[in-house]
């Protein structure tokens, strides 16, 4: 008996994502296409995975079943394949053998990533609550052009029916309350009534929105309830649709942020992560872009046109205009721009200083350290309070492998210097301005890597005599 509650009350969530995305125009899976810096599925499975484990979630693959699978494989859920793809109402009969053992199932769509956790337990908790054979997801549009209209039966919550767009008369066309595509459904009403779909339809395909007929005709109950906001159930069909839903998402996030103590000039121009974390009284700055899996630490101070990517950004940082950061760390106070660019696993230290038109690439400065200008330090392990000059570059590549460059603490790298790698300097060494230097240096002391200057007195003159006099000849 105790088994029997158990599995009438269990819960898997079904999210549709075989399709092809034709309205797109597109040759990609229509639910890996991006939205708030990541695909549109992962959006609705992040959603879903707040209701129910992982472990109780299938997704229904098809088209390129492979790239969908590993777009989202860390997420945990299950995997369905539906092949060939034959409508929603197949998608179902090809997920029943991993839905026994369920009492109930909700049936999301991949392509809305606006669900959110409290409509997805509106909709299973109204189904609860109504006994349901079959509930549905509505929303009432103002322009409900293309969607399917819900009729109910007179005022209440039963359902007569979903009628398709192409079907429906001209009073059916009146009616703005749409079907949104997500539903809950008994699990025994759908092993008992699913292979009754049929494909009498010019696309062929079995379609899930016939079960509301099938299960009214049967005398089991279909009801539906209203989404407080609609657009939340909203899929993105077209690019316009698709570039509507992520100004939505970010602009989204940042009132969240903001409320949170995060000020944010001109939020409308700023790109910013449904996944990204800000610590409050950070600012920032109109056209700024935080992708991926940033965070960002508190009085933090993010100027115009930076770009930072699955960064990690300390307490206290100043990005001034420009910055470029990828895959990398920034330290407590450090000070970064304008324009540098920080590749992928460079690290810098608390309180260091990275100035205009500098590259760095994977390496990691010291605290306090500072490379102020015109300089590349690629694969390089450099110390505290170092100084590296203007146009200092260290040479990591030989053509066929890369080397390291080391600078102890407390080095000052003078200008326009070559460090080939690979190389050591000593704790404290100096290196002289316009050196090329190819051995270690040992620590204190003074390198000089230069040719001898030499000077020919007048030979830039006989050099401009010559060139007149052939000239006049011509």
């Amino acid at each position: 008996m105790k088994a029997q509650k158990k599995t009438a009350s269990r819960i898997a969530i079904v999210i549709m994502a075989a399709g092809k995305g034709t309205r797109l125009k597109s040759r990609h899976p229509k639910v890996l296409h991006e939205v708030g810096g990541k695909p549109l599925l992962a959006h609705v499975i992040a959603a879903a995975t707040q209701v129910v484990p992982a472990s109780d979630i299938f997704a229904v693959i098809g088209h390129e079943a492979e790239r969908v699978r590993n777009a989202v494989k860390d997420s945990g859920v299950n995997f369905v394949l539906q092949q060939p793809q034959r409508g929603t109402g197949h998608a179902l009969m090809v997920a029943g053998e991993s839905l026994s053992g369920y009492g109930h199932v909700l049936v999301l769509s991949g392509d809305a990533p606006l669900i959110t956790r409290q409509t997805i337990e509106q909709l299973r908790d109204f189904h609860s609550a109504n006994n349901a054979a079959m509930t549905i997801l509505t929303s009432i549009l103002p322009d409900p052009a293309g969607y399917g209209r819900v009729m109910r039966v007179g005022k209440g919550d039963d359902v007569q029916a979903i009628v398709e767009q192409k079907s429906a008369n001209a009073k059916q066309h009146k009616i703005t309350e749409i079907n949104s595509g997500f539903y809950a459904f008994s699990i025994a009403a759908l092993q008992k009534y699913l292979q009754k779909l049929g494909t009498d339809n010019p696309h062929g395909e079995f379609y899930l929105t016939d079960m509301a007929a099938i299960l009214r005709t049967a005398k089991q109950k279909v009801v539906a309830v209203v989404c407080e906001n609609p657009f939340e159930v909203l899929g993105g069909n077209t690019r316009a649709e698709l570039v509507d839903i992520d100004h939505r998402m970010r602009m989204s996030k940042c009132r969240q942020l903001m409320a949170a103590g995060v000020t944010i000039f001109n939020p409308e121009t700023c790109v910013i992560d449904s996944d990204l974390e800000i610590g409050a009284d950070t600012v920032i700055e109109p056209h700024v872009q935080l992708r991926g899996k940033t965070r960002v630490g508190s009085d933090c101070h993010i100027e115009s046109y930076c770009v930072v990517h699955d960064s990690e950004i300390g307490n206290e940082v100043i990005l001034h205009p420009g910055c470029v950061i990828e895959s990398s760390r920034v330290a407590r106070k450090a000070i970064l721009g304008p324009y540098c660019h920080l590749r992928p696993a460079s690290d810098i230290g608390e309180g260091a200083r990275i100035g205009n038109f500098v590259e760095t690439k994977k390496m990691k400065l010291g605290k306090g350290s500072k490379a102020n200008h015109l300089t590349y330090l690629g694969d390089s392990d450099i110390g505290e309070g170092v100084n590296i000059g203007a146009g200092t570059i260290t040479c990591n590549y030989d053509g066929t492998a890369k080397y390291q460059t080391v600078i102890e603490d407390g080095v000052f790298v003078g200008s326009d210097t070559t460090l080939v790698a690979p190389i050591r300097l000593g704790k404290g060494s100096y290196v002289a301005a316009a050196s090329c230097l190819t051995q270690d240096v040992p620590a204190d002391a003074l390198a000089l890597g230069r040719a001898r200057q030499a000077i020919k007195q007048g030979w830039a003159k006989q050099k401009r005599d010559e060139r007149a006099a052939t000239k006049a000849k011509a």
